[in-house]
């Protein structure tokens, strides 16, 4: 109980000092970032570089802080599921989103009902990207070039199919915006991820398809498949010898990218202090080499740069959807 003494004390000498504590106490929090475990949410299944590069990236930022960082797979709905939960979480710093374009940039554009908005997440890094490869069956297709290809398609209207991991997919609407940009149509054969849709490209059961540079190359080496164009602004080191579809139609790009995010309202200096981590670590030597050997290519982008090429990507992709009336219920 006050005494009458303190009782009649004015209490405008307590406002400094409510200031002060209220000021110091998020700043200590950032400066102290982190001093507890770290959730990585991947919104895919265990196994693929998408769920690999997570891993590698939380092993040596865990050696680096000396804190837990968990990597905790929730897929569904398309990767949806995991990025609902991060965008629900607290905005805190310790639950981050490990993730492929598709939450960030193309669900908006393609479900009319979300569970998060992907505008509000706090952009922390882009990770590294993989151009695509549009690559074919030799044993079916004879075409060696685009423009071989775009022929024959012009030919024969919807005849050649391609595959994809499903609709809305990036490697399907990497497909979508060449025949908008080259005026052919051809038929999509959706599956549920690249692997069937590979399996049935190297059966003959489709004709052609994109897909990463990691899942391609190993089919082109040993003639399986055959690379007719890169998605990439540029011809890449990996396949110096075919073009990149930019260069017969100006201003196509594409690639498969894995970005970190955070919840919304995550404070800026924590977004930036774990952007910068995330730069370092692609920076290592071991780090460099493993993502090589999945030809994959490090960003390590700031808050800044990764929030201007989800704009970018977002764009981009909102236009492919409504030139190619894509929905999905």
């Amino acid at each position: 109980m006050f005494s009458r003494k303190h009782a009649t004390r004015p209490i405008h000498w307590l406002v400094p000092v409510l200031l002060l504590t209220a000021s110091t106490g998020p700043i200590a929090a950032q400066e102290n970032y982190p001093d507890r475990a770290i959730k990585i949410v991947v919104p895919l299944p265990p196994g693929p570089f998408a769920d690999a590069l997570p891993r590698l990236i939380a092993n040596k930022l865990s050696a680096r802080w000396r804190q837990p960082i968990i990597v905790e797979n929730k897929a569904g709905f398309a990767s949806n599921l995991g990025a609902a939960f991060v965008a629900r979480a607290n905005p805190d710093g310790y639950t981050l989103l490990a993730t492929p374009p598709g939450p960030l940039v193309v669900s908006q554009h393609l479900y009319p009902k979300l569970d998060f908005d992907p505008t509000q997440f706090v952009p922390v890094s882009v990770m590294a990207e993989l151009p695509y490869t549009l690559v074919v069956n030799p044993k079916v297709l004879s075409v060696s070039n685009l423009q071989q290809l775009i022929a024959l398609a012009k030919a024969s209207p919807g005849k050649l199919t391609f595959a994809s991991a499903g609709i809305g997919s990036p490697p399907h609407l990497t497909a979508e915006m060449l025949m908008s940009a080259a005026a052919i149509r051809m038929s999509h054969v959706p599956y549920k991820g690249l692997a069937p849709a590979m399996t049935d490209l190297l059966a003959g059961n489709v004709d052609l398809m994109f897909d990463n540079l990691a899942n391609t190359l190993p089919q082109i080496k040993s003639g399986r498949l055959r690379a007719i164009a890169v998605s990439d602004k540029k011809r890449i080191p990996e396949l110096p010898d075919v073009p990149a579809i930019a260069e017969v139609y100006p201003g196509f790009y594409s690639a498969g990218w894995y970005a970190i995010v955070a919840p919304p309202k995550t404070n800026a200096a924590i977004a930036k202090k774990l952007s910068a981590a995330i730069a370092d670590t692609l920076r290592l030597p071991d780090v460099a080499d493993r993502l090589m050997r999945f030809a994959a290519r490090p960003v390590g982008s700031s808050p800044e740069q990764t929030a201007a090429f989800f704009k970018e990507e977002s764009a981009r992709w909102r236009e492919v959807i409504k030139a190619a009336r894509i929905a999905v219920q």
